[in-house]
């Protein structure tokens, strides 16, 4: 027997201002700009321009809430409502910087040609029959963005046939693979790391050293990689100095010939959401809004309303098009509240910020970094830790010394015998600095590492130095080893 039953729950839900205050919070100012023009292009009632002064506007915009019987107290529209609102008629705010020039407002984009022109070009040099320049750029199509072709050559064959219908052996595909191995930059269409090492090679004078670097990538590749240096050169029968010859020889190649160049170089360059600067001992901190027009609300919409106040008139089809207008009205003015609500949440994060870091923002010193963690700045400033976490998600600060992601700042802490906490990027920063001191033919195992840096007062066990390590990009003592 089926059984109803009434019950009272609470829960939280997001209004839709709400979720676009977040949905603009979590994008950095780069972005900004794009996302103000989706919204003016869909909203009519928003519009780029200065902030209008109260002197203006019109007496009309006072709407007579009494003029139209027919309608309800809650269709009435008060144009005041959207018109005469000092604090959202604009966004800019003092601690905003940026200028009127249009072209301040450009996003730095460096754009060049990609990897597959350059290799399409080459290949274009060439004297190759239809058929082997349809192989040519089959195999040029299948370069990975590092430069290496990891398709099977028979797969290729089988791609040839079905979208080309040409019909073709494996032996002709390797011919025409070894004429765009020959193309700049070297290494390039190799089908794994010995054999990229190896094109290389083969551009250089072939001395005696370079011939013992071949063999070692041929015969030994996998004694080189783990660093065994003492089995190649038992193996070769060759001195230690030949062998280091060699090695630096090997190492100075390029591992990834396609590199930054491999489809289209897409290079955005960093812009500050912050702009901090130290005046005399005295940080002031400020909004890079160079990428965000000025909002205002549409003067034709309050015509709109004008006209209507004083028209005769008060069928449906008009009531119908005041209410469209009061709705993007109302969408209008949420976004430049959402826009408002946006700097002032950022302004008061990165305030709590400098005051938590003050001494690093002077110095610049790595060491006066303190150990900090969202919930610090989240109680400091009284928001949600995941307000916060949207903040420093994706922002930098542009300072004296240099441009700093907002991620940067947050670190734990690590005890010292002082009884005080030094911040994990402190405790990072001497671990590197003990690592680029150590002699190369005997690199120190996280063990001393851990141990030297007990000695200097930091209570760190061995796992979080290996941790610290990896984070780093700094491999284990076997693998910094040198001859």
């Amino acid at each position: 027997m089926q059984r109803l039953d009434l019950r009272q729950l609470l829960s939280q839900k997001l209004s839709p201002q709400q979720i676009q205050f977040i949905k603009l919070l979590q994008i950095p100012t780069a972005e900004l700009e794009m996302r103000i023009k989706e919204e003016m292009e869909i909203n009519p009632a928003l519009e780029e321009g200065r902030e209008e002064t109260a002197d203006e506007y019109s007496e009309s915009d006072d709407y007579d809430n009494d003029s139209d019987e027919d309608y309800g107290k809650d269709d009435v529209v008060d144009i005041n409502d959207y018109l005469n609102d000092d604090e959202i008629s604009g966004y800019k705010m003092q601690g905003d910087r940026g200028g009127d020039d249009d072209n301040d407002r450009d996003l730095p984009i460096a754009m060049t040609s990609s990897l597959n022109d350059s290799l399409m070009d080459q290949l274009g040099y060439l004297e190759l029959d239809d058929k082997q320049y349809s192989i040519g750029m089959q195999l040029i199509g299948s370069i990975d963005h590092d430069g290496y072709i990891r398709r099977d050559l028979r797969a290729i064959a089988n791609d040839l046939a079905f979208s080309q219908n040409i019909e073709t052996t494996e032996e002709e595909i390797e011919l025409v693979l070894h004429l765009i191995q020959s193309f700049d930059p070297a290494g390039i269409g190799a089908r794994d790391l010995p054999e990229c090492l190896l094109l290389q090679l083969e551009r250089r004078e072939q001395d005696k050293i370079t011939v013992l670097a071949e063999r070692i990538i041929r015969e030994s590749f996998d004694e080189f990689t783990k660093k065994h240096y003492t089995r190649i050169q038992s193996k070769f029968g060759i001195t230690e100095d030949e062998l280091k010859k060699a090695v630096d020889l090997i190492i100075k190649l390029n591992p990834k010939p396609g590199g930054a160049g491999a489809g289209m170089t897409r290079v955005q360059y960093i812009i500050p959401d912050f702009i901090l600067t130290n005046n005399n001992g005295q940080l002031e901190l400020s909004l890079n809004s160079r990428n965000a027009p000025d909002l205002r609300i549409s003067r034709s919409y309050s015509e709109m309303f004008d006209a209507y106040d004083k028209s005769d008139k008060k069928d449906k089809k008009l009531k119908e098009t005041v209410t469209f207008v009061k709705q993007k009205l109302d969408a209008a003015k949420w976004f430049i509240d959402a826009i408002r609500q946006r700097q002032n949440t950022l302004l008061r994060t990165m305030e709590a910020i400098i005051k938590y870091q003050h001494d690093f923002f002077l110095e610049g010193d790595e060491s006066e970094l303190r150990p900090m963690i969202l919930k610090d700045i989240a109680e400091e400033i009284g928001m949600d830790i995941s307000t916060v976490s949207r903040v420093a998600n994706s922002k930098a600060v542009q300072t004296e010394f240099g441009i700093y992601p907002l991620k940067y700042f947050f670190s734990e802490g690590i005890a010292t015998d002082s009884g005080e906490d030094a911040s994990s990027r402190e405790v990072k920063h001497i671990l590197k600095e003990i690592i680029d001191k150590e002699s190369k033919r005997k690199p120190l195992s996280d063990e001393k590492i851990e141990k030297m840096l007990n000695e200097k007062g930091y209570n760190i066990a061995r796992r979080t130095v290996a941790k610290y390590r990896e984070q780093l990009n700094i491999p284990v003592a076997r693998l910094r080893k040198e001859l």
